[in-house]
């Protein structure tokens, strides 16, 4: 791993965590890291906990990227794209442990692993994208409308509002809301260890068919906007 991503193996739990001292922006090698850390995961048939720096999950997508040359953007968001995809398809539990922001992109992810945790504070999170002049790519309406309520998807992806972890939880973008990073630390181990004790042939196969739609909703809008 890189300086980006680090992982760590411990009792059938790889924690993958994401820091590049600054708002975890989701750039071709951040994307590129992560991939391989979670190819690490699978090798190891472990249950992955994916997690930020203090107070930031991920801000999304480096905005200078939407000021370069059209192909550099196509490959950038293809590749953040892919990531959501493999995250929503993992052959093993994914739990994520939000230690504060979770913006665009980095929503994007949040939305597609299967246990997502948070912590209570200034923070937030949501899909920004209208209102900073950004179109929500395909595969993130895919993930949103899959995850989130209905009048909170409308909602978060119509007005680029971002809130605060409460109301967050209540649109859909967390499943708990726990109080501080210690106890967040508790609770995503303590989920990702009791996940290590499911059958998982019959967790695969399940989480395929729940999410047979959005998969194939995800790779379509993937191909038909980025290529293949």
């Amino acid at each position: 791993m890189t300086g980006r991503v680090t992982y760590r193996l411990d009792s059938g739990v790889a924690t993958i965590a994401m820091d590049d001292g600054k708002a975890n922006v989701m750039s071709v090698a951040m994307i590129g890291d992560i991939a391989a850390a979670l190819d690490r995961a699978e090798r190891d048939r472990a249950v992955v906990l994916l997690t930020g720096r203090p107070r930031m999950f991920s801000a999304g997508y480096d905005l200078a990227t939407f000021s370069g040359n059209a192909d550099d953007i196509r490959r950038t968001l293809r590749a953040g794209g892919n990531l959501v995809h493999r995250l929503l398809g993992f052959p093993f539990p994914v739990v994520a442990a939000c230690p504060g922001h979770a913006i665009a992109q980095g929503a994007f992810l949040l939305l597609a692993t299967d246990v997502r945790i948070g912590v209570a504070g200034d923070f937030k999170l949501g899909l920004n994208e209208v209102a900073i002049g950004l179109t929500i790519p395909h595969y993130g309406v895919e993930i949103a409308r899959h995850r989130l309520t209905a009048p909170g998807f409308d909602r978060a992806a119509n007005t680029g509002i971002l809130v605060a972890p409460e109301e967050a939880r209540d649109l859909g973008f967390l499943d708990l809301l726990v109080s501080d990073a210690d106890e967040l630390r508790t609770r995503a181990t303590a989920e990702a260890q009791r996940l290590t004790g499911i059958d998982v042939s019959a967790y695969l196969e399940t989480k395929l068919r729940v999410r047979a739609q959005v998969l194939a909703a995800v790779r379509s809008g993937i191909d038909a906007e980025f290529g293949g």
